[in-house]
Parts: structure tokens; sequence; C-alpha cells
């Protein structure tokens, strides 16, 4: 995977639960980016490496510096606790080239971003980006002050009455949002998958068309029973822990599966399976393609082991 090295610059907390890491090329400039990117940061949990997707917080037209801002689970994996635990100003960390799996749409004659918790982070960007081509676009933002408001004060006084946020005692009422919007306009959401699906849902009810629904959320693959992947053209067998994915296993043995979200909607590491039962768990493949091809970075075997073609 190609990767390039990045020094912490400053790390701070943005709430109690969100941690903000600015990351400068220990060799440069930074690669360009569009709005709406990720990358992957790469960390060594003990024996273990984890690779996170995050969004990048920050304006696509600055190339000295990269946020990312990293909300602390409830059960980490290892990732976000590596954040906000072992993570500090100085350190020089791995991560990969931008990839962009959730672009503006062109054509789009007005812009609705919908953003829960952390999903706000990939509409820092967007907004810098929107507001250098002077577009129509607002944004809707549903958080907890004090909890899960990053970014809530900086983007109020950037965008003045296109910024609207949500806590408590005013409920975010998505259906309301998109009957408001006119014939042309997009919508991206960003968060929990409960608002994911709303906003599905209410462009549904309301006669959008598909395209016109444009979503991201980066869900780390959820634990299971261990089972054993077997590697059809050599043989090999390979053990997946209750705590790993099939993807990391794979990567721990040394096996390289192409990927960008580790989250199961991009489709980059859809591989061939050939005997045993899947449990899948994506957001991507269609149910013709099921029969064949699986996820890696979050499906999971049924019974005691599963045969790829690899």
């Amino acid at each position: 995977m190609n990767t390039l090295e990045v020094e912490v610059s400053t790390a701070r907390m943005l709430t109690p639960l969100v941690r903000e890491l600015t990351l400068r090329n220990v060799a440069g400039r930074l690669p360009a980016f569009s709005a709406g990117s990720h990358i992957q940061l790469c960390m060594q949990t003990g024996s273990r490496e984890v690779r996170n997707a995050y969004s990048l917080a920050c304006d696509p037209a600055d190339t000295r510096t990269w946020r990312i801002a990293v909300r602390r689970a409830d059960a980490s994996r290892g990732g976000s606790a590596f954040v906000h635990a072992a993570i500090e100003p100085g350190m020089t960390l791995r991560v990969t080239r931008p990839a962009n799996l959730f672009a503006l749409h062109a054509l789009a004659r007005r812009h609705v971003l919908i953003a829960g918790g952390i999903g706000i982070t990939p509409f820092v960007a967007h907004s810098y980006e929107l507001a250098r081509r002077h577009a129509d676009f607002e944004l809707h933002y549903a958080l907890r002050a004090g909890r899960s408001d990053a970014y809530a004060d900086e983007l109020r006084a950037r965008l003045g009455d296109r910024f609207h946020a949500y806590d408590t005692g005013s409920r975010l009422d998505v259906h309301r949002v998109l009957a408001a919007q006119p014939l042309g306009a997009h919508v991206y959401v960003c968060g929990p998958q409960s608002l994911i699906d709303a906003v599905r849902d209410a462009a549904r009810a309301l006669g959008w068309q598909a395209r016109r629904v444009h979503t991201e959320a980066f869900a780390a693959p959820a634990p299971g029973a261990p089972f054993t992947a077997v590697l059809a053209r050599s043989g090999r067998r390979i053990d997946v822990p209750a705590d790993r994915s099939l993807l990391e296993a794979l990567e721990d043995a040394g096996v390289a599966v192409p990927n960008l979200c580790r989250g199961g909607v991009c489709g980059q590491c859809a591989t061939r399976h050939l005997e045993g039962g899947v449990e899948h768990r994506d957001h991507f493949l269609p149910a013709g393609e099921r029969a064949t091809h699986l996820m890696p970075c979050v499906s999971r075997a049924c019974g005691p082991s599963l045969s790829l073609d690899l």
C-alpha cells in the first residue's frame, strides 16, 4: 500500500470524546486532496497493526497540514484508544495517501450536508470547497453540546446562516429539510447508521432519485466467532480471531488485498469465496453477487472455515 510518513504537529481535545491531530509531511508539502477524502492511519498496537480510515477535516487548498478528528469508541478495537492515549506531538506516523469515496457532485444545483456527531468531519472540507466555489449549500449538524459538537463553533463562525445545529431540544427533522429543497439538489449524509437510514427513507418517500443521495459511514468491523480462512490457491490456513476482521487476518499473514474504506462500502476488497457459509455485513455487494463474493473487511464465516479464491 502506498503510504507516507507524517509528523504530529499538534494534538488537542475538541470535546471530552473527540481528539484532533494536526499532521504535516516530514518531507515537505502534503499531497493534494479533494473535499470528502479520507486517509488510513496505520497504528502499531502491541504486536498488531490497526488501520482506521479518517476523513480529512481541513481545507483542501492548504497543503501544509492535515487535520483528522477521532471519537473515542466505547468498545475500541485499539485504533481510537491508541489515538487518544498514545499519540503525542512530535511522533511520526504512517498514513495512506488520500482517497475519495464521498465527493461532491459536480452537477448538483444545491448541496445539502447532514452530519451526526463525528460525521461532521468530511463536511469541514466540503464546506471550505463549496464556499470557494460560491456554491449554493447548507449544513445541518445533529450534535450533543459539550460532547459531540466538534467544529461547531468554527463552522458557525465561517458559514453563518448556512449552518444549522440541532441539540437535544431541537430535533433534526430530515424529512422537513429535504422537502424544502429544489429539484436538482443533492444530499450528503455522514454519521450513525440510524441517521443515514432516516435520510434515505425520507428521500425515497419524497421521490428523490437514489443518485441524488450520497452517504458515508466508517464503521469498525464487529467482532464474531473465530474461524479459519483457507486460501485455495496455496492451501494456506489462516486463523481469524474473534476480534480481528478477515481482511486484518489476511494482512497479518502477509496477504495483500486492495482496500480503501475498511468498512464494507467501497467494494475495493471484494474477494471470491468458494466453500463455507458467509455472514455478509457489507453495504456494497448486490444480492446476486453475494453467492460468489464477500467483503473481507467486514464479512465473516458462518461456520468453522471459509475457502477463498486466493
